[in-house]
């Protein structure tokens, strides 16, 4: 039976030491609170345990200051000094010590602790051979330790493991790593570590990277964090290869300027470029956020394109968002880079390799109950190389915006939505190659009245709605010849009304042993748009709009103002809906239908006037014909896992498919994610765009990506879009990721077609890269970690928290 002693005294932790020793052997994983995981294991545990802390050996004290001790024996020594043996454990509050011997002077103000030794805290364990503990401040030693922190995950060895009155722990001879106990995958190693829980950091001198017992790294002095803060120092580099640039090595410095603005200075390494610098600015402030950020290159080297050899290579690109209450916020954007080519080239990510424009905004926006207003100056620099001055974007310089609804009883509404523009660009207005209606700069008002009636009882709907377009403007037509007789303010005026109705139907029925509530929901509905010529009126931001089964139910043909298209058109379609009858759920839509015209549409965009004028091309085909094609849509969730979804453009008259999609997808997040898909489309189906970028031929694509599971701690991503009617792979996309409890690798493969000119193939690009990452957990990361916004965007399903993306130390 235990004898037990009591007495008050400061504290259980404290002295320092300054003699190092050689770091001990290593504890079984039992001694240090791991459990391994048994049948409560959760799925897709990366870990094989956690470290669960025990409870304590013995009661605390009613006061905190008050130490409580069990031991086998006790006893005096010559010196008055009071001596426990066999299996002691001393309590003070939270903390606790235990050891096989314990010899206290007699002054009760220090306690030496012969082993083995073990003292605990809340999330905290050092275990080790001796110690010496100071009952009257805050520092302690132990000798030949084992240390681990619960919560971080933090586990390692020292000759001598010191807690300094300040709270925190310095380390000699230790070692550092966030593996756990079965694993020497990584670890630091250093003659002093220092660590401080409070602020959240370690630091080590004369500090060595091991991986698998082999030094692969030396720092003279490191900073690394221990839990989630910020932390200025260096980053992990980031290193790729590319099949123009070569090596691409870049050392990020953070600096965490404050808790509400950092900044990221890079330099960077191109072999076949030269040197750049970068780095980026973050700051936030009660409503207001922002980001600044840009990198440069002095002289380009030109690696395989000599197009810029020699020549200053830049961007820059500024983002902010606030707010002034509660309605009104604002916005600013930026972006600039030295040439079209600049992302092609120096792109880190495969989303900046990508990109097409950098975006120029200043925005002001109030959003009331019945006004919504809003101020904007708006601009793009188009990625191209040559940029081509008929492919320049126009400036909004500013516009002006507003939109107002007044809903009255019995269902009647009205509306207001107008605009007042002015539209610029930089371009030399004598180029041939812009068309006349592109050719201007000036002032566009326009005004939108509308009234309507809408009625939608739970067994249909009707609207009935009319409004009037009217667009005035004043230009500048630079006193080109084939502009000569353009009027320098025109203006127009058109009405459009439509009639919208449906009725639904709702029936229950049962189908394969299950409960179902099926609708069914024909729909019936007219547009008529005047005719008015609209060929001299200047083209600033509209485009055709594509036909879908939403246009099917619009008067609009055109996006923008400064084209009305003229429509005489009725639509009927039908739609069904199956639906759980016991959740509501919809499991199965089919859609299908279809516009009559009564008269050929004869407003046509001014960049595609010659070729819909051509009675043998498709655009006068399509302009022409009396009837739409048959629009069909279908989407089925088949199961919880599996769905479908099919669209179909049939033409009825000529016997053709002109644009069907269809895709199957698998989705478990956990496991696998698969998605098949087929794309075709005939030449000039899609109006939007350029007139470079209209395809000269029909296209046929294979689209097939997947993100799977192979175990919990690997996953394989991939994507394969193949061009059928060129016979040439547009895309593959191979990425693998390794995750365990310490440590992520990441290693993707890219080889894609840069396509400078859909309407040609002749002149497109192949590239490829290959883009490695890993990362230490409790260290930070090394490489290109930013591929998982891609592989969100090209494998549809993922998310970039999904298939062992590094989101922190997972149990």
């Amino acid at each position: 039976m235990g004898q037990r002693i009591f007495w008050t005294a400061a504290s259980l932790t404290g002295l320092l030491s300054t003699m190092a020793q050689a770091a001990p052997q290593p504890l079984p994983a039992s001694e240090l609170d791991w459990q391994a995981w048994g049948d409560d294991r959760p799925a897709n545990a990366l870990c094989r345990g956690r470290y669960i802390m025990p409870d304590y050996s013995i009661d605390a004290g009613s006061d905190p200051s008050q130490v409580r001790t069990e031991s086998d024996d006790a006893g005096y020594g010559s010196n008055g000094e009071t001596l426990l043996d066999g299996e002691v454990v001393l309590r003070q509050g939270e903390q606790q010590l235990e050891a096989r011997r314990a010899t206290l002077n007699q002054a009760r103000t220090n306690v030496s602790l012969q082993g083995p030794v073990a003292y605990r805290q809340p999330g905290f364990l050092v275990r080790g051979d001796q110690g010496q503990v100071a009952l009257n401040s805050d520092a302690a030693e132990i000798d030949q330790a084992h240390y681990v922190a619960h919560q971080q995950r933090l586990r390692g060895d020292a000759g001598q493991l010191s807690r300094l009155e300040d709270g925190r722990y310095r380390l000699q001879d230790a070692s550092f790593t966030t593996c756990e106990p079965q694993s020497s995958l990584w670890r630091l190693v250093s003659s002093d570590i220092t660590l401080d829980q409070e602020k959240g950091y370690g630091t080590a001198t004369h500090a060595r990277m091991e991986i698998e017992d082999v030094p692969v790294f030396y720092w003279p002095w490191v900073r690394f964090p221990i839990d989630d803060r910020r932390l200025t120092g260096f980053l992990w580099p980031s290193v790729s290869y590319g099949s123009e640039a070569g090596l691409d090595y870049a050392q990020p410095f953070y600096l965490n300027l404050s808790p509400n603005y950092d900044a990221t200075v890079t330099p960077r390494y191109i072999s076949g470029r030269g040197e750049a610098i970068g780095g980026q600015l973050r700051y936030l402030f009660d409503e207001d956020a922002g980001t600044l950020e840009g990198n440069y290159l002095g002289h380009d080297d030109g690696g395989d394109d000599n197009d810029f050899k020699g020549e200053d290579r830049w961007f820059v690109r500024y983002a902010h968002d606030g707010r002034f209450s509660r309605r009104t916020t604002y916005n600013l954007r930026y972006g600039a880079a030295s040439d079209g080519d600049y992302f092609d080239d120096f792109g880190q990510t495969f989303e900046e390799q990508d990109t097409d424009n950098l975006e120029r905004l200043a925005r002001l926006n109030y959003q009331g109950t019945t006004w919504n207003l809003q101020a904007r100056a708006r601009g793009y620099q188009k990625l191209d190389d040559p940029l081509r001055d008929n492919d320049k974007p126009f400036y909004e310089l500013p516009a002006l915006l507003a939109s107002a609804r007044w809903d009255q009883a019995g269902g009647f509404y009205e509306e207001l939505n107008s605009s007042a523009t002015y539209f610029w660009r930089d371009v030399d207005y004598s180029d041939g190659s812009i068309i006349p209606q592109e050719s201007a700069t000036g002032a566009r008002v326009h005004v939108a009245p509308a009234v309507g009636f809408r009625r939608s009882p739970s067994w249909g709907f009707f609207e009935p709605r009319a409004e009037l377009m009217a667009t005035q403007y004043d230009l500048n037509w630079h006193d080109r010849d084939d502009t000569s007789d353009f009027d320098d303010s025109p203006n127009r005026v058109l009405p459009v009304f439509s009639v919208d109705s449906g009725l639904i139907f709702e029936r229950d029925t049962s189908i394969f042993g299950s409960d179902w509530r099926q609708t069914l929901e024909p729909r019936l509905y007219y547009a008529y748009v005047p005719h008015e010529d609209q060929s001299e009126l200047p083209q600033f931001d509209t485009r055709e709009q594509p036909l879908s089964y939403s246009q099917l139910w619009s008067p609009y043909r055109f996006s923008g103002s400064d084209r009305i298209g003229d429509t005489n058109k009725v639509s009927y379609g039908v739609s069904t809906r199956f639906l759980e009858d016991d959740t509501g759920r919809e499991r199965l839509g089919l859609s299908v239908g279809q516009s009559r015209y009564f008269e050929d549409r004869r407003v046509v965009d001014a960049r595609f006037e010659d070729r819909v004028l051509n009675e043998d091309s498709e655009l006068y085909y399509r302009n022409t014909r009396d009837r739409s094609p048959i629009v069909a849509e279908a989407d089925w969730q088949i199961s919880d896992r599996w769905s479908a979804r099919q669209s179909f453009f049939y033409d009825d008259h000529r016997d053709r498919t002109e644009k069907t999609s269809s895709y199957l997808t698998y989705q478990d997040t956990d496991n696998l994610i698969l998605n098949l898909g087929y794309r075709w489309t005939v030449q000039d189906f899609d109006p939007f765009g350029d007139q470079d970028d209209r395809l000269t031929y029909n296209r046929e694509e294979y689209d097939i990506s997947a993100a799977y599971r192979l175990t919990p701690a690997i996953s394989l991503l991939g994507r394969y879009l193949y061009d059928q009617t060129n016979n040439r792979t547009l895309e593959t996309l191979a990425g693998v990721r390794f995750n365990d409890c310490c440590y992520g690798v990441q290693l993707a493969w890219r080889e894609y077609i840069d396509d400078n000119d859909t309407a040609r193939i002749d002149d497109d690009d192949r590239k490829h890269g290959l883009f490695l990452s890993f990362i230490f957990k409790g260290l930070g990361g090394v490489g290109q970690g930013s591929s998982d916004g891609y592989f969100s965007e090209a494998i549809p399903g993922v998310r970039e928290t999904d298939f062992g993306a590094y989101t922190g130390v997972s149990n």
